[in-house]
């Protein structure tokens, strides 16, 4: 009981520090911290190192969480130690890649697991302090924010304001050029405390690992490392948030609706005039600090709801959509008055993209017991539609479970030895598969809940 009572101070201390961070980064903006290191205590780490993902691939170390779970108390302690005596290195990130929907793969860094759990506790303390910073058009990768938000914020804005236009822009290999020596200057506004600038530096530059083959370079952050999303806050904080928020306050005459997650925007315009000026702008902007918008996905379509009235006088059949966070937004039509109404549905591309991957380890376990594949396709199935099932999407996710009933019977028919009636078939289905139902609200009944101004 004496231990247990310990371990809960030690955690009130811990919230109680970061608490007066937070208090003070709030009260002054422009307030330096130069003593920070002192908060990568040893309950810290403790804490960082059982928030991270039990069944993640080890980097160039080898070691698992399991593994080093055994030796626990030891290894934090040396980690620590290191840490605070500047003994500590930063080992390079492990180079794989995964598969886009576009058919092209995305490379993804890959830190050692002692990496990963001093970059967990230094975004712990730092977001007590750019938690005051960040505004409200930034959704990515921060406390009490998801997805789900920023796709609320994007269909309020359509529906709610005057939007007629919208520039889907798309930034071109982010996280491989963000140039290190503006975020420097970034981060100096707000951290001045040295010994921490040089730890986040170990990291920028302890290089990629691929093939047996070391590679360094001066600009970028692995895309995969626990500390990357902040950073890429913290530098589109400067180089976007900012600049867009003063260009609306002081250009801007009609309503104009602007959402990030992480490098993914969304910017909605009333007067296409303003949309084109923003845009040409915004290439000027990137360019300063070395950062490019892609030539082929970076467009301006007409969107809102007399977008599909405009499309027609111009000879067009309807009004183009575009994509975000995984979901396809389509200019629609309500039945019941003729009104418009934004449709958001499973890109395509994601849901082709994710059957193919069910296949491809389906083929992995055709001698697997019916039940066993069963309960794996049930948390699959069950995980894509906790992200995908919002209101207008159930013919989509319908389609989802359809196909991928089909290939497990494709399955199961390769299997000679197994003589399976179709009775017995979707009595599997049926406790396996489990139908596709709304489970998220309206967006702008959970957009006026979280926003209540």
């Amino acid at each position: 009981m004496r231990a247990a009572a310990v371990r809960t101070q030690s955690r009130v201390a811990a919230s109680s520090d970061l608490q007066r961070v937070r208090e003070a980064a709030k009260k002054d903006k422009r307030a330096r911290f130069t003593a920070l290191l002192h908060h990568i205590t040893l309950q810290r780490l403790r804490e960082s190192f059982y928030a991270l993902k039990r069944g993640a691939a080890p980097g160039v170390d080898g070691v698992v969480w399991k593994e080093y779970l055994q030796e626990l108390d030891r290894r934090l302690g040396a980690l620590h130690t290191a840490v605070h005596r500047g003994s500590y290195r930063a080992q390079p990130v492990r180079r794989t890649y995964i598969p886009k929907t576009d058919g092209t793969e995305r490379p993804l860094g890959i830190a050692a697991l002692e990496d990963k759990i001093v970059q967990h506790a230094v975004v712990t303390v730092l977001n007590a302090i750019y938690e005051s910073d960040f505004v409200g058009i930034s959704y990515g990768f921060r406390p009490g924010r998801s997805q789900h938000d920023a796709l609320d914020a994007v269909a309020f804005g359509i529906e709610k304001r005057k939007i007629n236009w919208v520039v889907d822009a798309d930034f071109r290999k982010f996280f491989d050029t963000l140039d290190r020596r503006w975020l420097q200057r970034f981060m100096a506004h707000r951290i001045g405390d040295q010994r921490l600038l040089r730890l986040i530096g170990k990291w920028l530059t302890a290089g990629v690992l691929e093939g047996g083959q070391l590679t360094q370079s001066e600009v970028g952050t692995p895309q995969g490392a626990v500390i990357s999303p902040l950073l890429a806050n913290i530098y589109l904080h400067y180089v976007f948030d900012l600049w867009a928020l003063r260009w609306r306050r002081r250009t801007a005459r009609g309503d104009m609706v602007m959402v990030r997650y992480a490098d993914d925007t969304f910017l909605g315009f009333k007067h296409r005039e303003e949309a084109e000026r923003f845009l040409a702008e915004l290439l000027e902007r990137v360019a300063q600090f070395g950062l490019s918008l892609h030539p082929e996905k970076t467009r301006l379509i007409a969107f809102g709801r007399f977008a599909n009235v405009w499309c027609r006088r111009q000879g067009q059949r309807r009004a183009q959509t575009f994509d975000f966070l995984g979901f396809t937004h389509i200019c629609g039509t309500a039945r019941s008055n003729g009104w418009f109404q934004l449709l958001r549905v499973t890109m395509a591309k994601r849901m082709h993209g994710k059957l193919a991957e069910i296949k491809q380890l389906l083929r992995r376990r055709l001698h697997d017991r019916p039940r066993e594949v069963g309960r794996w396709l049930h948390k699959v199935l069950q995980g894509f539609y906790n992200y995908h099932a919002v209101p207008g999407n159930l013919r989509r996710l319908w389609s989802m479970r359809y196909r991928l009933l089909y290939c497990w019977w494709r399955i199961l028919r390769r299997r000679s030895q197994l003589r399976m009636s179709w009775e017995r078939y979707f009595a599997l289905v049926r406790t396996w598969l489990p139908e596709p139902r709304v489970l998220h609200p309206y967006p702008d009944a959970r957009f006026r809940a979280t926003h209540s101004r």
